[in-house]
């Protein structure tokens, strides 16, 4: 594990490889959810090191409750880590020159990989990799309730709330009239979606809903899983991954 240094807008994004980077290898960048930070995929991304793949994590500006990159929390939104997500994409081809790129994204870093998965398309994202996406946000919204945050979603404050951090308006107002599903069909590359049935924060119906936009789309469940994989069923996660990826490659499952 290395660090490694991204930048947007004057922004640095802080993030770390995984994997030797001393000849091109297929990369897959991971990003994190809601209020966390890239720790949340290091476990992920040491398991794609040791099957042979150049795995890169990073900290969204302003994306959670501790985070090394610079930024506001109240400055972050979805629009802004998908611009975050790109700018690492980018960084990565220049730095490395990988032989492919894979997008996985947990949570909301999923539903921001989904974004991005959908503007670049198949000839430049060679998987999309989503463990419990947040496409229930733009919903959220609507009803005025975001996690933490409740406001009036027909007049959205300029601050949503401050705790557990500060948020801004436009974290809302920049999803409220995003149809997430006609956003994210664009992919139509090879797509790996895990969900657990007992999730609280982004009930299972989504990812059901999401699966049937993708032609390509590998789809599990793991029975009694949460939201964000722990124990017993971090360790079918993980064999789930293992499988799906087998080993480096472009578009191989």
């Amino acid at each position: 594990m290395k660090k490694i240094e991204f930048s947007r807008n004057g922004l640095k994004i802080r993030g770390h490889i995984f994997g030797k980077k001393d000849h091109p290898q297929h990369a897959v960048i991971l990003s994190h959810g809601f209020l966390a930070n890239e720790r949340m995929c290091r476990r992920y991304a040491k398991l794609l090191a040791e099957m042979g793949y150049l795995a890169v994590t990073f900290d969204f500006c302003g994306g959670g409750i501790v985070s090394r990159s610079d930024g506001k929390s109240q400055d972050m939104t979805i629009l802004s880590e998908k611009a975050d997500l790109l700018a690492v994409l980018e960084g990565v081809k220049k730095k490395f020159s990988p032989t492919g790129i894979t997008l996985l994204g947990c949570s909301q870093g999923g539903f921001v990989s989904g974004l991005l998965a959908a503007d670049l398309g198949k000839e430049a994202i060679d998987r999309l990799i989503l463990f419990y996406p947040a496409v229930c946000i733009p919903d959220d919204a609507r009803k005025g309730k975001m996690m933490f945050f409740e406001f009036d979603p027909e007049n959205i404050p300029e601050v949503l709330g401050r705790f557990p951090m500060k948020l801004g308006g436009d974290y809302a107002k920049t999803v409220i009239d995003m149809d997430p599903y006609e956003e994210m069909k664009g992919y139509t590359g090879p797509v790996l979606l895990i969900h657990g049935t007992e999730d609280k924060i982004v009930d299972v119906r989504y990812a059901k809903k999401l699966k049937e936009i993708y032609a390509d789309c590998r789809y599990e469940e793991i029975e009694g899983a949460g939201h964000v994989f722990k124990g017993a069923a971090d360790e079918q996660a993980c064999r789930i991954l293992r499988d799906y990826l087998k080993k480096p490659g472009r578009n191989r499952q």
